[in-house]
């Protein structure tokens, strides 16, 4: 399959790539960094193959000129748009402005949009088109100081459910992947607002079932899964991956 990775560089998305390259995959990266060295040493042992283009979300111009570069390099085909590309930002209610919130909506929530706007026509010939957006458990439960986060991937689903409906009679699924807690940089802004991080951290892994947060490879397999044929019949929906976080 020919599938583009909107934020793979580390985290989820590097994990994801490597899922997908070792599937025998062909894989744009799209990103604002250049891919860890962790990821760039596996692609030699994978049989698919990594292209990378740089990007920045935050840019109304970002989504066509990726989905562009995508299908230049693949003579006009697609048929996965994976869209991981995310901002979290924690601040006491009052400290938050203009342009913080504004940078999440438009990372987190308008960017995925216009990547599937731009990527339609090519997902709807491709005959296995597959869309699939980070949303996260964020969605579902709140945590102070993070308002344009939960907001944002609220809205994701929301997003999911309408084009999921829209471009069903094409046969293209619209799904996303809800992590809980994933043990990544990414939530370094959280930790840092929590007045004792350590205590903090232990409430939160007492309060997962599994006992502990997942790693990018937990999830990585659920995204593998809505980008296979096994998932045909799933559209419209999130996936929840926590470890029992939210069934508690």
């Amino acid at each position: 399959m020919r599938i583009l990775v909107c934020g793979g560089s580390t985290g989820i998305g590097a994990a994801a790539v490597a899922a997908f390259l070792a599937r025998g995959d062909d894989v744009l990266l799209a990103d604002r960094s250049e891919p860890g060295a962790e990821l760039l040493d596996s692609v030699a042992a994978h049989p698919g193959s990594l292209s990378v283009v740089r990007a920045d979300f935050a840019d109304p111009l970002a989504p066509t000129d990726v989905i562009a570069a995508a299908l230049e390099l693949w003579d006009g085909e697609l048929d996965v748009l994976f869209y991981n590309a995310a901002v979290l930002e924690s601040h006491p209610l009052a400290d938050w402005t203009l342009d913080s919130w504004e940078r999440s909506a438009a990372v987190n929530l308008r960017a995925p949009f216009f990547f599937i706007q731009a990527a339609e026509a090519a997902l709807r010939r491709s005959g296995q088109g597959r869309i699939i957006v980070t949303s996260s458990t964020g969605a579902l439960r709140g945590h102070a100081g993070m308002p344009a986060y939960h907001a944002t991937k609220s809205g994701l689903l929301g997003l999911v459910r309408s084009v999921a409906d829209e471009l069903g009679p094409a046969g293209v699924t619209v799904n996303a992947v809800s992590p809980g807690w994933v043990d990544t940089p990414f939530n370094d802004s959280f930790w840092g607002f929590q007045d004792d991080a350590d205590a903090a951290l232990d409430e939160l892994v007492s309060s997962i079932p599994l006992g502990y947060q997942a790693s990018p490879d937990d999830i990585a397999g659920t995204i593998l899964f809505l980008a296979s044929d096994a998932s045909r019949y799933i559209t419209g929906q999130s996936i929840v991956v926590d470890g029992g976080y939210t069934a508690v």
